[in-house]
């Protein structure tokens, strides 16, 4: 059983690891990493190379954490620990790529589809509460900051009695927050990118 955990859980480090927002910007001629926030997520791809790429990015970072959830199964017995195993997994995929030498995105979205998978109620309050922040703020880090702080709170009120997955809700919450050190420095000093802001291709991070 061991063996089979640590084998899916390694295909879906590798799922994780595909950098997709790299990939669609560069399809767009421009390697992201070298401008706006630097981030190959959704919100930077969407400022530096386009609207289209940016929701592909989204989409596609959503899907690497609900298909790692959904794969559990088919290698293993039916439990929360080979899924939340996958979950950690993908999510560590993203946000340290074998493929970019150990770098990677914030998790966010990959975080969001893991969730979404493993527990929609939670996920969906704290979606809303990330899209109520952008909207009152046009900041997406921030949503982003407060909706993973939320989370951990939100798993307790519906998932009380399951101790795996509010650990696994604190463990997501610290990776996005740690991930977002840099946005938070340019939060208080006034610096942050906002929603909607265009980043032209000559404008280095």
């Amino acid at each position: 059983m061991v063996t089979k955990w640590i084998f899916i859980s390694l295909i879906s480090y590798l799922i994780g690891s595909i950098p997709f927002g790299l990939l669609l910007g560069r399809l767009k001629g421009v390697d992201v990493r070298n401008y706006g926030s630097g981030n190959i997520g959704f919100a930077n791809v969407y400022r530096v190379a386009g609207t289209l790429p940016g929701i592909i990015t989204l989409i596609l970072d959503i899907g690497k954490g609900v298909l790692s959830v959904f794969l559990a199964p088919l290698f293993c017995t039916p439990g929360i620990i080979p899924r939340v195993l996958c979950g950690i997994a993908v999510i560590l995929g993203h946000v340290f790529s074998v493929f970019l030498k150990g770098r990677g995105g914030k998790g966010v979205a990959t975080s969001c589809g893991v969730l979404i998978a493993l527990i929609p109620v939670p996920t969906i309050i704290a979606i809303l509460i990330f899209i109520l922040v952008v909207l009152l703020s046009r900041y997406i880090s921030l949503g982003a900051i407060i909706a993973a702080g939320s989370l951990p709170f939100l798993i307790y009120l519906f998932k009380k009695e399951d101790i795996i997955i509010i650990i696994f809700g604190i463990i997501i919450a610290l990776i996005v927050l740690i991930r977002h050190i840099s946005n938070i420095k340019r939060l208080i000093a006034g610096k942050e990118y906002r929603f909607g802001q265009r980043i032209k291709a000559t404008d280095e991070h």
